[in-house]
């Protein structure tokens, strides 16, 4: 895994030269695995929105516990979520601890640990803002992910570089 984080950041370093003058190389890193990442979403969305739940709701049978109902029902859109969220998580992590803030002096738990209370601040933005895009606005589900995203783009950046992957 270290040879192909130090792979992609060859690659990386090499689309960057022309960019130097324009913005800092982690401020690049970090849009080019993000946006690599939210690209990756995107399109695991759609296919698991279109092909995989198929615009149906999602019922799901819960143990049988007294304060709880017997049966969870998801809509199509949050189902997707779901089922994309996990992949999505752990590979904007390894890129992000690999190639984007790999000088971070925290230990690799506790930067998973941040890493994942930043992306649950992200994932409830992603489910209220799903819920208002399409449930309220009316909006096609796709589109409305991608609106989010970019919303979510600037909370995490901040949030990684200051808290996650801080030095």
């Amino acid at each position: 895994m270290q040879k192909l984080s130090n792979i992609i950041s060859q690659i990386l370093d090499f689309i960057y030269t022309p960019f130097r003058r324009l913005v800092p190389q982690q401020i690049f890193r970090y849009a080019a695995c993000g946006g690599g990442n939210m690209v990756l979403d995107w399109i695991l969305y759609f296919v698991v929105y279109n092909f995989i739940v198929g615009h149906n709701l999602i019922y799901i049978t819960l143990p049988n516990i007294y304060f709880l109902p017997s049966t969870l029902c998801l809509t199509p859109h949050i189902a997707s979520l779901c089922i994309v969220f996990p992949i999505t998580l752990f590979t904007g992590f390894w890129l992000n601890r690999n190639v984007t803030f790999k000088n971070s002096s925290l230990h690799s738990l506790s930067q998973l640990f941040r890493y994942f209370l930043v992306v649950m601040l992200n994932l409830a933005v992603n489910y209220f803002g799903l819920k208002l895009c399409v449930e309220v606005w009316q909006w096609y589900p796709t589109p409305s992910k991608m609106f989010i995203t970019v919303i979510t783009v600037f909370i995490s950046f901040f949030c990684q570089k200051y808290f996650s992957f801080r030095r």
